[in-house]
């Protein structure tokens, strides 16, 4: 596809902008739980392992959560945590009152099974959207808790306004976590949705039609100017280290002049994902506490 005859004026997003605002809606909404005498929402964190990206990313939840007077819980377990400890361990945790959400930190230990883990946590507290049931509620189109990521990507493309009924959105990527939970997610706004994966033929052909571009397969820079719709809104989800430096799925340089909207991969949907955490954990509580 030719480049637009006259560059785009690229909107890049700022997500820690936008978390902020949305952290701080959520601060508002628990002092008031607190000044009515309720106690704070609660969210138990649980990490096997001494992995330093998982370690960094559980401080920066707890970090998240004290900011906005929510309580954090965290469970530090060895590597060699035995699969049947962990189950036990959720088990007290689910029967806890004082518990509104869980996340157990993705990946595991290979000798631990994330499905089994996933499905362990009630329903109720799954701050991280993983169990059947979660799933299920979206598939079903009621929800009020979902996944992260995906829930971090809607709240982007609403802050900026784009137009999702009638549009074409293109998904690359079938994740669990990202790729069929936003596919949904776009389906229940009224776009028509096209979910690409390694599998799917001339896949660049696929890209440049749609008005909205959601990559999320983890392969730095796949996606070039050429992929790219004119004016589209590109949520790039991929981040991946190469040569000491954070690249995400999409040529971000490229696509400056083409995209109507690009995500950065710092700054970009990584703090929305933390931020619709907590929003999960206070929809739990609400939905558990405060009828």
């Amino acid at each position: 596809m030719a480049p637009p005859s006259e560059p785009i004026e690229t909107v890049v997003f700022d997500g820690r902008a936008l978390a902020n605002q949305v952290r701080g809606e959520l601060a508002e909404q628990i002092e008031e739980l607190v000044k009515a005498g309720k106690r704070p929402p609660c969210l138990a964190v649980v990490l096997v392992g001494d992995d330093p990206a998982s370690r960094s990313y559980i401080k920066g939840k707890q970090r998240a959560c004290s900011r906005i007077g929510m309580e954090a819980v965290e469970h530090l377990l060895p590597a060699s945590t035995p699969q049947a400890e962990l189950l036990e361990l959720i088990g007290r945790m689910n029967a806890d009152d004082g518990i509104d959400g869980i996340l157990v930190q993705l990946p595991l230990p290979d000798h631990i099974d994330p499905t089994t883990v996933a499905e362990a946590i009630d329903p109720a507290k799954d701050a991280d959207a993983l169990h059947p049931v979660t799933a299920g509620r979206l598939l079903a189109g009621r929800y009020d808790i979902a996944s992260c990521t995906p829930l971090g990507i809607m709240a982007c493309l609403d802050h900026h306004g784009i137009e999702l009924e009638g549009r074409d959105a293109v998904v690359i990527g079938r994740s669990q976590i990202v790729g069929k939970p936003i596919s949904l997610m776009l389906q229940l706004r009224n776009a028509t949705v096209t979910m690409c994966h390694s599998r799917t033929r001339d896949l660049a052909a696929v890209c440049r039609r749609a008005d909205v571009l959601v990559v999320a397969a983890g392969r730095p820079r796949m996606v070039g100017a050429d992929w790219i719709k004119p004016g589209a809104a590109v949520i790039d989800v991929g981040v991946s280290e190469v040569d000491g430096k954070l690249l995400g799925d999409v040529d971000f340089e490229a696509v400056q002049g083409i995209a109507g909207l690009i995500t950065p991969s710092r700054r970009g949907i990584g703090p929305m994902t933390i931020t619709m955490l907590l929003r999960n954990t206070l929809h739990a509580y609400r939905a558990r506490c405060a009828g």
